[in-house]
Parts: structure tokens; C-alpha cells; sequence
């Protein structure tokens, strides 16, 4: 008689906690373009986000979403910088932040507070930004669909 093999099953709880540890979230509202969005934020933050090949994909009402995520990293650091177009074809990435069009994750090293006040002003004064407030990450519901 064959033997049956376990079931694996993969822990996202803890994989979820792992991504977003000592990570940091900003809402962005911006009503343009994404590329346009990040070649008036990387001149006026002197960055350099830049697409990659990291898309979220989802499947909703029989259909698939694809948002575009873009990324920068700075050589003298380890915090990682995630840019994420929370809205495609009439779909949202986190559907509970309908509003902000943009979601800026940080992460991997320590944040400085002032820092981070000093980069969320300097987002305010972008062209097109209307608003930028930091979230919750563990007030988000829906944070498992920002994981790549």
C-alpha cells in the first residue's frame, strides 16, 4: 500500500510579518501618469526609481491586474525603496486606499524620523501631489498584495 506524503503548507503569516519588519509606508496622491509621477519625484528627491520587472499580478472578476512597481537603492545604504502604482485598468493593488495613487514602501534599514518628515515634505512639493501621509502598514488590509 502506498504512503500518503504530508502536505506542505507555506506559513504567509510569518512571511508577511518578515516583509514588512521595521518597514515603512506612505500614501501618495498624485493624479498623473506614473512615469511622469517618478521623473518629477526622482528630479525633485534627486533619486533614481526606475521600473524593473517586479509587476503584483492579481486576479479579480475572471480578469488579471498587473501593477507596476518601481524601485531604487541607494549604494551607501540598505533601505530599499518600493514605488507602487496602486491602480490598473479600474482595479486597485490595496482596494481600502482607493485614493492614493501611489504607495511608497521602505524598507530594510533603520528610518530616521526627521528623515522621513524632511522626504514627505519634499514629495508635497512635487509637482501634481496633493497629499502624502504615512500609514499603518498593520492597518492595511489588504498588505499581503504588496508582497513580490
Amino acid at each position: 500500500m502506498a504512503e500518503r506524503g504530508q502536505k506542505l503548507i507555506l506559513d504567509t503569516a510569518a512571511l508577511n510579518e518578515m516583509f514588512f519588519d521595521e518597514a515603512c509606508l506612505l500614501g501618495i496622491m498624485a493624479p498623473i501618469r506614473d512615469y511622469q509621477f517618478v521623473w518629477h519625484l526622482n528630479a525633485q528627491l534627486q533619486l533614481d526609481f526606475r521600473i524593473n520587472d517586479l509587476e503584483i499580478g492579481l486576479v479579480r472578476k475572471k480578469r488579471e491586474y498587473f501593477f507596476k512597481v518601481y524601485e531604487y537603492r541607494r549604494r551607501d545604504s540598505m533601505l530599499e525603496h518600493y514605488l507602487y502604482v496602486n491602480q490598473f485598468d479600474g482595479e486597485y493593488l490595496l482596494p481600502e486606499l482607493k485614493h492614493m495613487d501611489y504607495l511608497w514602501l521602505m524598507k530594510g534599514d533603520e528610518i530616521e524620523p526627521a528623515w522621513l518628515e524632511e522626504t514627505m515634505q519634499a514629495i508635497r512639493s512635487t509637482h501634481s501631489v496633493q497629499m502624502v501621509v504615512k500609514l499603518a502598514i498593520d492597518q492595511v488590509k489588504h498588505r499581503e498584495n504588496l508582497l513580490f
